[in-house]
């Protein structure tokens, strides 16, 4: 037996084996996703910064509103005016799910309202339909409308369960629910239909002396840090005058915690500027994030405004990396704009083919 070369194949056996060992494990797959004109579903990895695919969205532009599978592969849009919603395997652009929401004289519209189940069995749609008639149009009940996205292509609803008016965005919880944002956040059982409240927002009285609050969800993504985000608009007035000139005038949120269902509400800073949509640090709940006419960065504790950047155009909406180091923002244009989440500086920029106009902007995670 030769010895000497024994005792060389067993050191680089345990130099080998030292060296897999200190190899990091293998990182999530992190996509940015977002909907151009005249339709694509456009896939970028985060970690290139580079559009790694589009997907041809079937039918006209809708509304540009995303809803993720809990494993990070497909990507559930929106489309044909927001009468359809098709669902992609983001990485090879494949459709495995379609659903056709307007049947007959029955013209169904979904605004931006769009979920899956945590345990990505179901798909979820707030439903405003019309009945088209020859000398009219009937509204008809708004409704939850429930799918089984095994069904594949060709789709129906297996449930529906009427709803209130004016529900845009919605988000699907561990515990079963579905959050309904409309003029209160409010949550529904999509297996019984039974609804309760999260929180009051346009039916909350404070008293004479707080303006009823002006919600908006045109835009929640908080898949980062497992929540939904409500902002609204709200003012203290100083007295009964009610005078506009000498109220505090304050940003809030609800925020809906998607593993529980508990919700917050609070104001959290003064409202000095416009934002469509704010996002949280996944590192620090405390550090909020919101966009603009400006980039901004808040710490919602201390209800403090830490830095803000002025942006050259409108941008809809922002999401952040898992790791919070970077912010991407988007929307409106077909420019997304990425951002050191510490300075706010600007590090980066990834043109499109189209642009977003209201389009969500999606984080979807493919675990190992």
């Amino acid at each position: 037996m030769n010895v000497n070369k024994s005792v060389k194949t067993t050191a680089l056996a345990g130099a080998a084996l030292l060296v897999l060992q200190a190899l990091p494990a293998s990182a999530d797959q992190e996509f940015l996703l977002t909907v151009t004109r005249p339709g694509q579903l456009q896939v970028i990895d985060m970690s290139s910064n580079e559009v790694v695919r589009s997907c041809d969205i079937p039918g006209k532009f809708g509304t540009g509103s995303i809803a993720l599978a809990p494993d990070g592969r497909r990507a559930y849009v929106l489309s044909n005016m927001t009468e359809d919603v098709y669902g992609f395997d983001i990485m090879n652009c494949d459709i495995t799910f379609h659903a056709a929401q307007s049947q007959d004289n029955i013209r169904v519209k979904s605004h931006q309202s769009i979920a899956v189940s945590s345990d990505g069995k179901e798909l979820y749609t707030v439903q405003n339909p019309v009945r088209h008639l020859p000398d009219r149009f009937e509204v008809l009940q708004p409704q939850l409308a429930v799918y089984n996205i095994a069904d594949g292509i060709d789709a129906k609803p297996v449930r529906t369960y009427p709803v209130e008016r004016r529900i845009t965005k919605i988000a699907a919880t561990e515990k079963g629910e579905v959050i309904l944002g409309g003029a209160d956040v409010t949550a529904i059982d999509p297996q019984t239909g039974k609804t309760r409240m999260v929180t009051p927002l346009q039916s909350w009285d404070r008293g004479p002396l707080w303006l009823p609050p002006d919600a908006f969800a045109m835009h929640s993504q908080g898949e980062q840090a497992n929540e939904y985000i409500m902002p609204y608009v709200t003012a203290r007035f100083q007295d009964e005058s009610m005078n506009m000139e000498t109220a505090e005038w304050w940003w809030g949120i609800s925020r809906v915690d998607l593993k529980t269902g508990e919700a917050v509400r609070q104001e959290i800073i003064p409202f000095e500027f416009i934002v469509f949509n704010f996002i949280s640090d996944p590192r620090d709940p405390n550090i909020f994030y919101g966009s603009f006419n400006t980039l901004s960065k808040h710490d919602i504790s201390k209800r403090e405004t830490l830095a803000v950047h002025e942006m050259p155009h409108t941008y809809y909406d922002l999401n952040i990396s898992a790791d919070g180091k970077t912010i991407y923002v988007g929307g409106t244009s077909s420019d997304i704009s990425i951002h050191d989440s510490d300075t706010l500086e600007k590090i980066g920029s990834i043109q499109l083919s189209g642009d977003m106009t209201t389009s969500d902007l999606r984080v979807a995670t493919i675990r190992d």
